[in-house]
This record gives C-alpha cells, structure tokens and sequence, in this order.
C-alpha cells in the first residue's frame, strides 16, 4: 500500500502521518483490508482542530462527530468502506456515512489490521489481559516476513512481531482465573467459554501455559496457533468445535469488545501525543461516546 498524497487539510495531514507512518504502519495491515484514507473531505471543516476516534462509523457515531464543528477527522477503526461500491446514493447506510462526511468537509482515516499487528497495538494490550501471571515470553502467530520485519525495524518499528500474538506464562494457570481476568480487563459481566469435552464438568480446572490473541474475529488467525488458550472476540461455532477436538480452550468476548478499550484508552493518549508533538497548533482527540457492540446477553 501507498501512503496518501494530501493537500486538502493540514489536520488530515497531520493524523495521517501520525497514525500510519509513526504508529501503525500502512504495510502491515492484511492484504485482503481496506485501510488508510478512505474519504478526503474536498472542502475540510474551516478551524476544526479535532479527531474523533471510533470503533465503529454507524449512523449513531457518524452524528456524535457531526455534530461537534472542531471535528474534522474520523478515525474509524473499522473501514465504513470495505467492498466494491458501484453507486453512492442517500438510501444506503455506508454510502450515505461517506456522503454525509463529504458534504460536512470531515474525512475518514481506518487503521484496522494494521493497528491489530503494530507493536504496541491491540492485539498487544489484549496480552494485558493475562500479564499478572508473568509472562515471560511473547510471539507472533503469524511472524512477519523477513523482509517486512527488516524493513520495519529500518523505520524505527521495533517490536512488531507479526499476526496475533501468543504469551506464554511463567507458570500454569487455572482456565477459571484467567477468565475472571479477562472480564476485569474487559469490564465485561460475561463472556463465552468453551473447553474439550473432558473438562465439560469442571472447566475452571483447564490448565493454560499460554494464550493466543486476536483483535475482533479470530478463527483464522488462531487456527495456526500452538497455545492451550485462544482468547478472541468471536469464532464461527465449527471453529471453535475444531479447536476444542485438538485440546484448546476458547474464550469469546464478543467482536467490538476485544477493541474498544485499547481504542478509547492507550490508543487515544498515544494518537494524541504523537500528532502534537511537531509542535504546531494542538489538537485534541476524542473517542465517540455512541459507539458500542451492538450485541448483548439478556
């Protein structure tokens, strides 16, 4: 992927560079991702100095940012444009978001992947879910190769380690504890688990030297991971069938919840700091209210 030529917004320019050649680099998202400058606003808001950031760009969030006129950058995790668009007409949903941004003069940036993948990216605060445990060594799932490895570490990207992650814990670990340990991170009341049928019984006693992550759904990500625990957002139900047969247990915690707290916490301090440390006019970021999994327990 090429990085975007921009002239239109000096607040673009800035989050651009900012985002994609300082903290999650552009050649690191999947090839199959939509990621980048999605939509270049032709006439930027006049004085906006504000970047809203957002999980997800729904009619909801898209209004919260709207509605505030210093903002004149969306940075939405997950691209509100993905596949082929033939027309962009007001009667369909993502076609009128990027309409609506057009007209107000606000662009769309989305990291996605590559802020999966990034050192100190999602899937890296996920870890952090189990790390009062000790752990003492972490991996890529899916290492980069070496000559995209070289590359980033070339550019000052030390510590990307690939596609997922995998922590292996100084000592074993109790399935029941780190599950409680995961809804604290989370601030989740509930999650999903499952485990081989021969712990059906007793599934707090499921003993975990290491855990795989990975940001949203995980399936085929994880399916290549040698870990007892693969802790991810969501897995088709055949997945995760496969993954209790070869002895690993699964923990669920719904798409959006294994990204939103990385998004509106240490990801929002960092984006901050980065852009207003060239020194020109300050700009302040913000994380959308709206936003939440559309998805609950009753």
């Amino acid at each position: 992927m090429k990085h975007a030529a921009i002239t239109s917004s000096r607040l673009l320019a800035r989050t651009y560079d900012a985002l994609f050649k300082q903290i999650a680099p552009i050649e690191i998202a999947e090839a199959w991702d939509n990621v980048g400058l999605l939509v270049e606003a032709p006439t930027p808001r006049p004085n906006a100095n504000r970047v809203f950031v957002t999980n997800d760009l729904t009619v909801e969030s898209l209004d919260e940012a709207l509605a505030d006129p210093l903002v004149g950058v969306i940075v939405a995790y997950h691209p509100p444009l993905f596949s082929a668009t033939k027309r962009l007409v007001m009667s369909n949903v993502k076609s009128a978001i990027v309409l609506r941004c057009a007209a107000a003069g606000v662009s769309i940036l989305s990291p996605h992947t590559a802020l999966d993948n990034c050192s100190d990216g999602i899937n890296d605060w996920l870890i952090g879910a189990v790390r009062m445990h000790g752990v003492k060594e972490v991996t890529g799932v899916s290492p980069f190769n070496d000559g995209l490895a070289q590359m980033l570490e070339k550019q000052g990207h030390k510590g990307a380690l690939g596609v997922g992650r995998i922590a292996r814990l100084a000592q074993p670990q109790q399935l029941g504890t780190i599950v409680q340990n995961i809804k604290d991170f989370s601030r989740l009341a509930n999650v999903r688990v499952a485990v081989p049928s021969a712990y059906h019984s007793d599934w707090k006693s499921f003993s975990v030297t290491s855990v795989a992550v990975c940001a949203g759904s995980g399936s085929s990500v994880l399916e290549a991971a040698n870990a007892d625990l693969l802790f991810t957002g969501e897995m088709s139900h055949h997945d995760v069938l496969a993954a209790n047969a070869r002895g690993c247990a699964v923990v669920l915690c719904e798409h959006s919840n294994t990204e939103r707290g990385f998004l509106a916490g240490a990801f929002l301090e960092k984006l901050k700091s980065v852009i207003n440390a060239d020194g020109e006019i300050a700009v302040s970021v913000i994380s959308s209210v709206a936003d939440k999994d559309p998805l609950f327990i009753v």
